[in-house]
Formats: C-alpha cells, structure tokens, sequence
C-alpha cells in the first residue's frame, strides 16, 4: 500500500513539476545507497542488544521464567 501511495505522489509530482520528479527518481537510488551502511548498523547494533538481554536473562529462564505475552 506504502509503494502505491508513493508512485501516486510521485504521478502528481510529475505532473506538476516533471524535471523535480525526474531528479526524484534518479537520487532515490543514490541517497538509499548513501544510508544503507546506517541501516546495517543498526541491523547490527540491534542484534548486539538481542543478544546482550538474552545473555542476561538466561538465568531467570533457566529458573522457568517466562516473558508476559500481553
């Protein structure tokens, strides 16, 4: 639904001001290639944290704790 709604701004965008949209569609790739090492890190950084709380709660599981599903 999100990419719809994109490419129906992007039509509206083009039809308003076609060489913004066009500039539009030829930096998309160029900024999401510029973020994916953030986005790796934060990958990484969050697994990191996963498994620092899972280290630290391995006792309480051991003793038949369990996490609430609410």
């Amino acid at each position: 639904m999100t990419s719809f709604f994109s490419f129906l701004l992007w039509c509206v965008l083009f039809i308003l001001c076609w060489s913004l949209a066009l500039l539009a569609l030829i930096a998309y790739p160029v900024v999401w290639v510029l973020l994916l090492p953030f986005k790796l890190i934060g990958v990484l950084f969050t697994g990191v944290l996963r498994f620092l709380q899972g280290l630290v709660l391995l006792p309480a599981r051991l003793l038949g704790w369990r996490p609430s599903t609410a």
